[in-house]
C-alpha cells in the first residue's frame, strides 16, 4: 500500500483540507456529545421525577393564614401517608424552602413577612400505582388550599426539549458529513487536475481506474483520520473542562444537566474520526473513479 500511495505525491495545499476536516470533526464531536448529554438528562429526569409527587399548600388570604396553613399541611401529610402506594411523605423544612427560593430572590430577599407555601415531598413505592385523580379529590376535601403535582407535565416538556436537542444534533451531524464529503470531493478532483500528466501516464501504462483510485483514497483516509482525531481530542478536552468550571467560580445553570461527559461516554466520540475517515475514503474513491472513467 505504501508503494501505491507513493505514486501520486501529497499536494502542498493539503493542509487547509486537514484543518477543515479537523474543524468539522470538532463540531461533529460537540453535536454527538450534546446528544449524549440530552439522553442522560432525559433518563435522569424521568427516573428522578416519575416516582415523585409534590403537594403544595398555598397560604389562604385570611387573618389566621398561618394556622390554616399548618392545619392543612398536617392533614395533607396524614392523607398521603395513609394512601396505598405512597412510601414516604414529609413536608419540607423552612431551610429547604428558603434554599429553593434563594436562586431567584437571593438570601437577603427572604423575610418572614413573605408567606411561602408549604411543600410536601412524597415518593411512590416502586412497582405500585397510585390513583392520582382520586387522590386529588380526597386531598381537596382534607386541604382545600392544596394542589398535587405528579410531574407528568414537566417530564413531558423536558423530554420534548431533550428530543429537540438530540434530533438537532443528528441533523448537524448529517450536515457536517455532507460538508466533509463535499470538501474531500473538491480536493480530490483538484488533486487529479494538478497531477493530470501523472494520471495520464499511469493510464497509458495500462493502470486501471481502480488502481489510480487506490493511490488517492488511502491518502485521504489516513489524512482524514488523523485530522478528525485531532478535532475530536479538542472536543473531549472541552467537555472535560466544562466539568471543572465550578473551580473557577462559574456556577452551573439551574435545572440544566452538567455540560460534561463521563469517562464512560468518551469512547462514543471516537465514532466521529472513524466515520470521517470512511466518508473521506468513499468520497475519494467515487470521485476518482468518476473523473478517470469520464476522461478515458
Amino acid at each position: 500500500m505504501r508503494e501505491i500511495n507513493a505514486v501520486l505525491p501529497r499536494d502542498r495545499g493539503a493542509a487547509p483540507l486537514d484543518f477543515v476536516i479537523a474543524v468539522m470533526a470538532f463540531l461533529a464531536a460537540l453535536a454527538l456529545g450534546a446528544s449524549l448529554i440530552a439522553d442522560r438528562a432525559t433518563e435522569g429526569w424521568s427516573h428522578g421525577l416519575a416516582a415523585k409527587l409534590t403537594v403544595q399548600v398555598v397560604p389562604p388570604d385570611s387573618d389566621d393564614a398561618k394556622k390554616v396553613l399548618e392545619r392543612e399541611t398536617d392533614a395533607a401529610v396524614r392523607l398521603l401517608r395513609a394512601t396505598p402506594g405512597i412510601a414516604h411523605a414529609a413536608p419540607l423544612s423552612d431551610a429547604e424552602l428558603n434554599a429553593l427560593v434563594a436562586p431567584w430572590v437571593g438570601q437577603n430577599g427572604i423575610t418572614s413577612d413573605i408567606p411561602l407555601p408549604r411543600l410536601i415531598d412524597a415518593s411512590i413505592t416502586p412497582g405500585e400505582d397510585v390513583d392520582v385523580p382520586a387522590l386529588v379529590a380526597r386531598l381537596k376535601q382534607a386541604a382545600p388550599h392544596a394542589s398535587l403535582d405528579d410531574h407528568s407535565r414537566w417530564i413531558t416538556r423536558l423530554s420534548g426539549i431533550a428530543d429537540t436537542v438530540r434530533y438537532s444534533a443528528y441533523g448537524i451531524l448529517l450536515l457536517i458529513a455532507g460538508a466533509t464529503a463535499a470538501a474531500v470531493s473538491f480536493a480530490t478532483r483538484a488533486g487529479l487536475e494538478a497531477h493530470h500528466e501523472m494520471v495520464a501516464l499511469l493510464h497509458q501504462m495500462g493502470a486501471r481506474a481502480s488502481f489510480i483510485a487506490r493511490t488517492v483514497e488511502w491518502h485521504y483516509f489516513t489524512s482524514a483520520l488523523f485530522a478528525a482525531l485531532l478535532g475530536t481530542l479538542f472536543a473531549m478536552l472541552l467537555f472535560l473542562g466544562a466539568g471543572g468550571l465550578e473551580r473557577f467560580g462559574v456556577d452551573a445553570v439551574p435545572f440544566l444537566p452538567p455540560l460534561t461527559l463521563a469517562w464512560a461516554e468518551m469512547p462514543w466520540l471516537l465514532l466521529v474520526p472513524a466515520a470521517t475517515a470512511l466518508i473521506a475514503w468513499a468520497t475519494a474513491r467515487i470521485s476518482v473513479l468518476s473523473v478517470v472513467r469520464a476522461i478515458y
